[in-house]
């Protein structure tokens, strides 16, 4: 009986061996690489969108609505608005006219932080309003939700401070609606006069006078999506 050879057979397990083992090498390379390599660019876009998104919620109030505001003038000077208070409420029905506040819902407001403001001559009330949505485009469709054209109502509702010069500011004392849109923020700037009179009662005004809160509603805009370093080891970042 002669011998039987089987050699090739050994050979190729063992050759079926190696390239099980060389491939299971790469693989455990490829997922170490994985796991221990920083966050792509991409990913830091992401949580920096996400971050963003939540500082409505997770920032002090007063880093929103700081003491004091810049803007320029109507002659050209740069100037401060004065905080008067913030509401401590941020449901975004009670923060806007009743005729729109089902719509604002519908669009995907999470909540309305407001602020109201003096102009540095403290003769001018700004109540200002950041409506937080999940994302940008959210924000940029609630914009049609307004009349437009800088009318007033239905809009912001006026948020006054008993026992300050604000007190008199209320809804029908709404002169001028500022709206601008920041990453998924939607801010809003109303403004009126300290003395309160209606804004069907007013002549002809200065198309300037309340073109300031421009300025007001950038700069609490710019404050929000500003851009930050990730930290992908803080809470508040998910990288």
């Amino acid at each position: 009986m002669g011998e039987t050879r089987t050699w090739p057979a050994v050979a190729v397990a063992s050759a079926i061996t190696l390239v099980c083992a060389i491939v299971g090498g790469i693989a455990a390379s490829a997922a170490v690489a994985e796991l221990t390599r920083g966050p792509s660019a991409a990913e830091l876009r992401e949580a920096q969108a996400a971050e963003t998104a939540l500082r409505w919620e997770r920032w002090p109030t007063g880093r929103i609505f700081p003491a004091t505001l810049v803007y320029t003038s109507e002659q050209g000077g740069r100037e401060l608005a004065r905080r008067v208070g913030i509401s401590s409420r941020t449901d975004c029905r009670g923060a806007v006219d009743t005729a729109i506040a089902g719509q604002m819902t519908a669009a995907g407001c999470r909540a309305v932080l407001r602020a109201t403001y003096l102009d540095a001559l403290q003769g001018v009330v700004v109540t200002i309003g950041v409506a937080a949505f999940p994302d940008a485009l959210r924000a940029r469709s609630a914009i049609p939700i307004f009349p437009g054209g800088g009318s007033a109502a239905p809009g912001l509702r006026a948020l006054a401070f008993p026992g300050t010069v604000t007190d008199r500011f209320t809804a029908s004392g709404r002169q001028s609606l500022t709206l601008r849109t920041a990453g998924p923020y939607l801010v809003m700037a109303t403004a009126g006069q300290v003395d309160g009179r209606p804004a069907r009662a007013l002549g002809e005004q200065r198309e300037t006078m309340f073109s300031f809160t421009e300025d007001l509603a950038e700069e609490v805009g710019a404050t929000l999506t500003a851009p930050a370093s990730p930290d992908c080891t803080a809470k508040e970042w998910r990288c």
